[in-house]
């Protein structure tokens, strides 16, 4: 059955919430007048919603009654008491989007009454600026059109990948902690060109612009970050004598155990 596309309804305008609206209203999915939303918080959802030009509801049954395509963007600590209330209000023909980190696509469909499409998906920060890396696991009702569809919503806010939902682990380890880990790198390197004498200001933003430009040209001449990195490193250079004291720190094994740790604290959160 296919589901509606002509209603957004979301719950939870947040921070990632907002950026996900901001970025759907940008792409044209939906136009102003097609979007209600809702929000525990009043003074938030009257702001996002004067801004964005969107309706605020009163309710989050207001919601799910006038859309055909539900996001929640709340908290993982509130979804269970969300669901009970809006679970027996959502039919075959909506769609649900949940983007609630550690709550997976069985505890959601367990909570419908319906054979409701469900996508989950893992957005990470770099959303808040429409620079993110998100992973959509499609529900057991989810045709591909409709997966097709969930995918346009979430690109308008980065970059899309399906994966299945046992996966999402290791997502939540990579691209959803990895923000954090890269910011440490671009610390790092400000602080080293500080200890070599740089003010602070100018070490930042070359530290910033050094990661920034790097993964641009990672991404756009598509070749393998080792070859990239061979093209700077001179024998008996500077860079050689850098990379040894990386070697020397483990620091490539001490991102990779980071990126293992944060998938199986993401287990761990799960299994509550």
């Amino acid at each position: 059955m296919a589901v509606g596309k002509e209603r957004l309804g979301i719950i939870g305008v947040g921070a990632m919430g907002s950026a996900l609206l901001t970025g759907i209203l940008r792409e044209g999915l939906f136009a102003p007048e097609q979007v209600m939303i809702n929000d525990l918080d009043g003074n938030r959802l009257a702001q996002v919603a004067e801004k964005a030009r969107v309706r605020a509801a009163a309710s989050n049954i207001d919601v799910v009654e006038s859309a055909d395509v539900i996001l929640l963007a709340v908290k993982p600590n509130v979804m269970g008491l969300v669901l009970e209330e809006i679970g027996g209000r959502l039919g075959a023909r909506q769609l649900l989007l949940s983007i609630a980190a550690g709550i997976d696509l069985t505890f959601i469909e367990s909570r419908l009454s319906a054979d409701v499409p469900v996508i989950r998906a893992m957005p990470n920060t770099p959303c808040l600026v429409g620079k993110g890396a998100i992973a959509l696991s499609p529900g057991k009702h989810v045709d591909n059109d409709t997966l097709d569809f969930g995918r346009r919503i979430f690109a308008a806010v980065g970059k899309v990948v399906v994966v299945d939902e046992p996966s999402m682990d290791a997502v939540t380890g990579l691209s959803g902690s990895g923000p954090a880990f890269v910011l440490t790198v671009i610390e790092a390197l400000s602080d080293g060109g500080v200890a070599a004498g740089l003010p602070r200001s100018i070490a930042y933003q070359l530290a910033l612009e050094t990661v920034l430009g790097t993964a641009v040209m990672a991404a756009e001449t598509g070749e393998h970050p080792a070859r990239l990195r061979d093209m700077v490193t001179s024998p008996g250079g500077t860079t050689i004598a850098g990379m040894r004291v990386l070697e020397a720190g483990s620091v490539r094994s001490a991102f990779m155990e980071a990126v293992l740790r944060a998938a199986e604290r993401s287990r761990q959160l799960g299994e509550r």
